[in-house]
């Protein structure tokens, strides 16, 4: 799951984004307003979690025009105002959700897990696709022969393609969606990593293949046999 974080001050950005990567959330991180209005146009993001107070163009006015441009991305405003006014300002704007500094790390995470829950999340925050399990909680892949836990890229790029099963996703697609725009590499990392994954499925006993087409990208299947 993919996040942009835009917070202008750098000591707060820099522990979002460590409490955020390990909790296997994949996370670019932008400074100033005009720069998250570029990334949340261009990027395909799961959610944007937006400071109020940035140079260049505040938390509301990114809010303003992302959603008169119709882009409907989950909004999560932070701010040190407590002010009333402040918060109904955010949310009339279109902002989501509205959370004050300061806060626990556990609040933050249990109100992203609210913001992006889908129709393919349960209950008990289970992927399931075919014989196997993704656990979104301890990220522990399951199958009949037994279960294993995965690191963080593994598990993302699982997690996309079981929300996603049988959509053919480039690996350009699979490598912004869990990389992000600010990864300083190339796109073999998707190849490598579903390398991994694809021996993993089998060690748990799946019924699920990752299948390559040529040139085209990969896509989540159930064997039938």
């Amino acid at each position: 799951m993919r996040i942009l974080l835009a917070e202008d001050e750098k000591s707060m950005s820099k522990a979002l984004t460590v409490i955020l990567t390990k909790n296997n959330y994949s996370v670019d991180a932008v400074f100033d307003g005009e720069e998250a209005l570029s990334y949340i146009k261009t990027g395909d993001y799961d959610l944007a979690i937006l400071d109020v107070m940035m140079p260049k163009m505040d938390g509301f006015e990114v809010v303003k025009q992302i959603r008169a441009q119709g882009i409907t991305i989950p909004v999560m405003m932070l701010t040190a105002r407590s002010q009333v006014d402040d918060k109904v300002e955010g949310l009339d704007l279109g902002a989501n959700d509205y959370l004050t500094k300061p806060f626990e790390s556990k609040e933050l995470l249990a109100r992203i897990r609210v913001l992006t829950r889908t129709a393919t999340a349960t209950v008990d925050n289970t992927l399931r696709f075919g014989n196997i399990e993704l656990n979104r909680g301890n990220f522990e892949l399951k199958g009949p022969a037994g279960s294993i836990g995965l690191p963080a890229k593994e598990f993302q790029l699982l997690e996309y393609l079981m929300a996603n099963p049988g959509v053919l996703m480039s690996s350009e697609k699979l490598f912004d969606k869990v990389w992000g725009l600010d990864f300083d590499g190339d796109v073999s990392i998707v190849w490598t990593n579903l390398s991994y994954l694809r021996r993993k499925l089998v060690q748990v006993g799946s019924n699920v293949r990752i299948k390559a087409t040529r040139n085209a990208g990969y896509t989540l299947e159930q064997d039938n046999d």
